[in-house]
């Protein structure tokens, strides 16, 4: 008999894992939508869908393993991490999806109201909800907008020695910002940054990587405790926010990255 694996679970969604296939169960099936069109869409490998009866949508497994975890060394090669940058610039090549992303006045929005929450609840000391803020501001400008993945965590793509096999959840899928994606990818794995825009092949503009780095942790603290995560364990999002606040005034005023 195969066990049933609870991979994630909340009050929105949850994943179960049995055998080699993924039962995920959204309650706003919009997402779901989102998932299913923009698998079918994208020039990367994504999972096969075996079949969808709402709720729930049935993937199979993807080969391979995470490229990483948040908080934890990645034990993938650099060519992996290369390959991973050479992914999503394939998915930015692609042509747009249909529907629109989150518009800056919606993030503007967002990032005022999680920052005074964070102060108000005293959740993280002043002066690094305010540094962080004033590094996320770089992240609010005018973008050419790409086919983004919306939450390309480092777990969320798959890799089999150096090649990519997948790459999964596929929810918030949307017009957006390239480097918005980039900086997911890289999150907490700043080490791995060159390999990734190595594989990415263009100049990056690493203060917009940093502003979303601070931008995402920002949005995300309120959110994950809310939702039973640990935004404040080792190498997480906390720890982003600190080490960011801590490493604020030593960067370059306007770095870039070229190949």
């Amino acid at each position: 008999m195969q066990e049933v694996q609870v991979v994630v679970a909340h009050q929105e969604c949850a994943t179960l894992r049995v055998g080699d296939v993924f039962l995920k169960i959204d309650s706003d099936q919009t997402r779901t939508d989102v998932e299913v069109e923009a698998m079918a869409m994208v020039p990367v490998p994504t999972p096969e869908i075996l079949w969808r009866k709402p709720p729930v949508l049935a993937l199979a497994a993807v080969p391979g393993k995470a490229l990483g975890q948040l908080g934890e060394p990645s034990s993938a090669s650099s060519a992996a991490w290369v390959a991973a940058g050479a992914a999503v610039r394939m998915l930015h090549d692609a042509p747009l999806p249909p529907w629109p992303g989150r518009s800056l006045d919606r993030l503007a929005s967002e990032l005022d109201s999680e920052c005074e929450w964070l102060v108000a609840n005293d959740v993280l000391p002043i002066d690094v909800v305010t540094r962080n803020r004033q590094i996320a501001e770089a992240a609010l400008r005018s973008w050419t907008p790409v086919f983004t993945h919306g939450d390309l965590q480092v777990s969320h793509v798959f890799v089999d020695g150096d090649e990519i096999t997948g790459v999964i959840d596929w929810t918030e899928a949307a017009q957006g910002d390239a480097l918005f994606d980039l900086a997911i990818l890289t999150l907490g794995h700043e080490e791995h940054l060159d390999d990734v825009i190595d594989g990415y092949g263009t100049d990056v503009d690493l203060d917009v990587i940093r502003a979303w780095w601070s931008l995402r942790s920002l949005l995300g603290v309120r959110w994950l405790a809310e939702h039973g995560f640990d935004p404040s364990a080792p190498g997480c999002e906390v720890d982003v926010l600190m080490r960011a606040a801590g490493d604020h005034g030593r960067q370059s005023p306007h770095g870039l990255r070229t190949r």
